[in-house]
């Protein structure tokens, strides 16, 4: 698919020499910090060094107060506590926090994540009556509970309290709780609004720690687990996500958590520097995987377990279930993709949006498939599991179309539905679903212009070979953890020669030698390998695209190119 290139808007020559007089930084460093509107000393040392951020004071959080003390006289009194969480990594990683810490302070204490397929996200019924038969006094949700309007009037009804610590966006309508903890609600004052749902709970965790006249500084003891679940729900990396996950990578390398250390023990983590990729793409999907295909509390096992026989079990059981998400995500797909093209026809010059639908398809798989139907068609894509005539969709967006605002304009037909920006749930009636397709296509169509379903490659400034060296990689470093709204630097360095064999790696990867001037690097482009011929014809002129990352092979470590586009 052809990417067009758009160039982040650049900062004035002036503006950008008055950053780089700060403590010496580099040109091209300079640049970039002021693309992402760092501006002054502050600003740039809290960016650079997010170990020194500050974290914001709880209580500014709406309701913290109410529900810090709600939680404390639980405590006090020895009431039972049901922490009711989700079923994805957020939801399994808050869980295991407020489990472990209320635990450490003396709860009585339990969990439950509802089953994915059976009851469906967030709180319901049946959950809150099996509470109640339990003697349950105070269910506290984590990552969930912002949209559940009729379970908790039914708790209310039943003597149960409820707090909810969400994320989520809120509906016109908020659930009648004893408190509501989420940094997304209109009169909510937190200065920072893009925590995930494991932010939130660790939050609670600094109120009740502060209310209780401890030190604060044990709820740091959690962060691996709250590194994790943030770097899962690719929220953006930005302020105090930020600081969350570089402290947690720390604590990660070091963490005393039994089931957390069987784990990287098993992907070869163990005592190894580690990145936001690592969790991304080795921990997140195992810790998924079992929500997916089964129940998720074996994950939140082994999180809080201390018996390093059953984390070596678990963490067997993650990586069988894995193993098992994996074929049913490439049959689910294959499947997807035949469906729009053969019998719902996609024209990509009429079809603005995806709906698929279909009986078989296991529910705990969707959302991957809505995933790679945006990688492979950049439209917006709802993939629905339909079972008993009800069908549970998952939604996932592209840059510029905000997935729970069309939703909204669906809503009528919709059984329930939540979510954010990118990414959403929702309930539908099966005879529902051809006129939601019809109506979110329109929707999604009325909000975008037609070029706003071409995929871009936003770059962020263009690069001489010269400029790259050993000193340009430590600030880089420094630009860490990257994420949503703290990309990776994507750079263009135009006029490049391309120096000695084209070679195919791999299934479908480009690599070369490239050349500008008396500098040559090494270059790989994943999944390129159709640039052969292109590259091929303009050996001595091509213009590329790539990120800048050291690779080491055979001991030695080099800097190398990671080709995103080449261009003629």
């Amino acid at each position: 698919m052809k990417r067009n290139w758009m160039y982040k808007d650049l900062p004035t020559d002036e503006k950008s020499n008055e950053i780089e007089a700060i403590d010496n930084l580099p040109k091209i460093i300079a640049k970039l910090l002021k693309i992402r509107n760092y501006n002054n000393k502050d600003e740039i040392s809290k960016f650079l060094n997010p170990i020194n951020e500050d974290f914001h004071d709880p209580f500014l959080m709406k309701d913290m107060d109410k529900a810090v003390e709600r939680v404390i006289e639980a405590l006090v009194n020895k009431e039972k506590i049901l922490i009711w969480g989700d079923y994805d990594v957020d939801g399994i990683t808050a869980t295991s926090l407020l489990y472990l810490f209320l635990q450490y302070l003396g709860g009585v204490v339990t969990y439950l994540i509802p089953d994915r397929e059976s009851d469906g996200y967030g709180l319901s019924i049946n959950g809150i009556n099996s509470a109640k038969k339990d003697n349950v006094g105070l269910i506290i949700t984590v990552d969930c509970g912002i949209t559940s309007i009729e379970p908790t009037k039914y708790a209310s009804e039943n003597n149960i309290d409820i707090v909810i610590s969400d994320h989520h966006e809120p509906a016109e309508e908020l659930p009648v709780a004893y408190a509501i903890i989420d940094p997304k609600r209109n009169n909510c004052q937190y200065p920072f609004k893009h925590l995930a749902g494991v932010g939130v709970a660790f939050k609670l965790l600094q109120g009740i720690l502060l209310k209780s006249e401890m030190d604060v500084s044990e709820a740091n003891e959690y962060l691996d687990l709250v590194a994790i679940g943030t770097a899962a729900d690719i929220v953006p990396m930005i302020g105090e996500n930020r600081k969350i996950v570089v402290n947690g990578l720390i604590n990660l390398n070091q963490s005393s958590n039994i089931g957390i250390n069987a784990l990287l023990q098993k992907l070869n983590l163990k005592d190894k520097k580690l990145k936001v990729s690592n969790i991304v793409f080795g921990m997140a999907p195992r810790i998924n995987a079992v929500g997916r295909m089964g129940d998720a509390k074996r994950a939140v096992k082994l999180l809080t377990t201390n018996n390093p026989k059953i984390a070596d079990e678990l963490v067997h059981v993650l990586e069988i279930e894995n193993n098992r998400r994996k074929e049913y995500d490439t049959h689910t797909l294959n499947e997807a993709i035949s469906i729009n093209e053969t019998k719902n026809n996609y024209n990509p010059d009429l079809d603005n949006a995806i709906v698929i639908a279909n009986e078989e398809w296991h529910v705990g798989v969707i959302g991957i498939v809505a995933s790679r139907l945006v990688e492979r068609y950049h439209r917006p894509s709802v993939v629905i599991s339909i079972d008993d005539g009800v069908g549970k969709g998952s939604c996932r967006s592209i840059s510029g179309i905000n997935i729970y605002e069309i939703l909204k304009n669906c809503s009528d037909l919709l059984k329930q539905f939540g979510g954010h920006e990118y990414a959403a749930g929702l309930e539908i009636e099966q005879k529902n679903i051809a006129e939601f397709r019809k109506r979110f296509n329109k929707a999604v169509t009325e909000n975008i212009p037609k070029e706003g379903f071409n995929p871009k490659l936003i770059i962020d400034t263009k690069i001489d070979f010269r400029d790259i060296n050993s000193n340009l990689m430590e600030y880089l470093y420094q630009f860490e953890p990257f994420g949503p709204e703290n990309k990776q630097p994507i750079f263009v360095t135009e006029n490049v020669e391309v120096v000695g064999p084209i070679r195919i790696v791999g299934a479908n990867h480009i690599r070369v030698n490239v050349k500008q001037g008396d500098f040559v690097f090494d270059a790989i482009g994943f999944n390129l390998a159709d640039k052969v011929e292109l590259v091929e014809n303009n050996r001595f002129a091509i213009n590329i695209a790539y990120l800048i990352e050291e690779n080491t092979w055979n001991d030695r470590t080099y800097i190398q190119l990671k080709l995103k586009d080449i261009k003629g």
